[in-house]
């Protein structure tokens, strides 16, 4: 599981962390009860157990509690990360932000680690629906995923995120102008064996998957795998 922790990666986080070069992105939440809490300065380092076992956790200063239930959102796995404050290295260690905290404070991101380069993000555009049967907008992808669960899709986008080679797939965010950031409709994840750029059009063709679960209280609600892409 140490394994899985150091390559998984969170695709929509704002911010990455470097500390031995070995940082890692996960794209949507973690979750665990809290065995120990360590408030230093602004940040809450908080020990938890989850259903793989216990890791340490990084969140902006919280009121949490011991045998607390906490969800992490926007969470990704730091490898060897040396905390000057803890006064110690951990393994792994998850940053990220606790759920229902003020959403305006932002990504916990202690002095100790250094911000790295991001990956480019495209800007939105408009971009017409696909042609055939098996056609649908990103936002009928998000929408309809329960009965699309398992089907073949085809859909039009503009790549506006792109991670390479992470678990042996890459790992691309298409938008087509459809659906909308607050209803997180609006932007659809797509693992992929073939490479594509920031800003390319392309349909892709893949197959819908719901509630993927990757170990560690890493899930998709929806995501569009073993894709192919075409070139508009």
């Amino acid at each position: 599981m140490k394994n899985l922790l150091s390559i998984l990666i969170v695709l929509i986080a704002p911010f990455a962390w470097a500390a031995d070069r070995s940082t890692t992105q996960a794209p949507t939440v973690f979750r665990g009860e809290v065995l120990e809490v360590q408030q230093v300065e602004s940040y809450t380092y908080l020990r938890l157990k989850t259903r793989d076992g216990e890791t340490w956790a990084a969140i902006n200063r919280a009121p949490v509690t011991k045998g607390a239930a906490v969800t992490i959102e926007n969470a990704m796995v730091l490898n060897n990360f040396e905390s000057r404050a803890m006064k110690r290295t951990f393994q792994t260690i998850v940053f990220g932000n606790l759920a229902g905290a003020n959403p305006h404070a932002g990504m916990a991101r202690p002095a100790d680690a250094p911000v790295a380069p991001i990956a480019p993000v495209a800007p939105d555009a408009k971009v017409a629906k696909a042609g055939g049967p098996n056609a649908k907008t990103v936002a009928e992808i998000i929408t309809q995923a329960a009965s699309l669960k398992d089907k073949t899709v085809l859909v039009r986008g503009k790549v506006v995120k792109y991670n390479a080679g992470i678990m042996g797939k890459n790992w691309i965010h298409l938008r087509d102008g459809s659906g909308s950031a607050a209803a997180k409709t609006n932007d659809v994840l797509i693992t992929s064996p073939n490479a594509v750029k920031v800003g390319d059009v392309v349909t892709a063709k893949g197959i819908v998957r719901t509630d993927k679960d990757f170990g560690s209280g890493y899930i998709y609600k929806v995501i569009v795998e073993e894709a192919s892409f075409e070139a508009r």
